[in-house]
């Protein structure tokens, strides 16, 4: 079996309501996302030799994850404090993207990985989610 990276980079805002630190205060990130895929190699035809085409898994990606998500404030829905924030970024015609979780790198990583994987049937193995330069969740099933 064959392992393939492809690395990407979005930028995104958010805070996290409840949180001991600094982090309770709306920031951003800009965030370096690794999907990871495994699988065998096509036997025949256009991809033959390929666990998949790059530029497939690239387009894939941004459709999924960056166009939606890239200078978005992600929040959590079931936060009021977050969704009002949300509702006037709303009003003033700026980009959201809400989602029934704390907005932490680890249920960030779940997600995408979750949204590629059954949304887009990749063979998805792993997605790294770099928060900072030197701090990153993984996630696998």
């Amino acid at each position: 079996m064959f392992k393939i990276y492809k690395e990407f980079s979005f930028d995104m805002a958010h805070l996290l309501d409840g949180h001991d630190g600094k982090c309770q205060n709306l920031h951003g990130h800009t965030y370096k996302l690794q999907v990871e895929i495994s699988g065998d190699l096509y036997e025949s035809g256009a991809k033959k030799a390929m666990v998949i085409d790059f530029s497939d898994l690239k387009s894939i990606v941004k459709k999924t994850i960056l166009d939606p998500m890239d200078h978005a404030f992600i929040y959590d829905q079931t936060s009021e404090r977050e969704s009002q924030i949300a509702a006037l970024l709303q009003k003033l015609n700026s980009k959201t993207f809400g989602v029934p979780f704390r907005t932490t790198a680890e249920e960030m990583a779940r997600f995408i990985f979750n949204r590629l994987k059954h949304d887009e049937q990749l063979a998805i193995s792993a997605v790294r989610l770099w928060e900072t330069p030197t701090s990153f969740c993984e996630y696998q099933e």
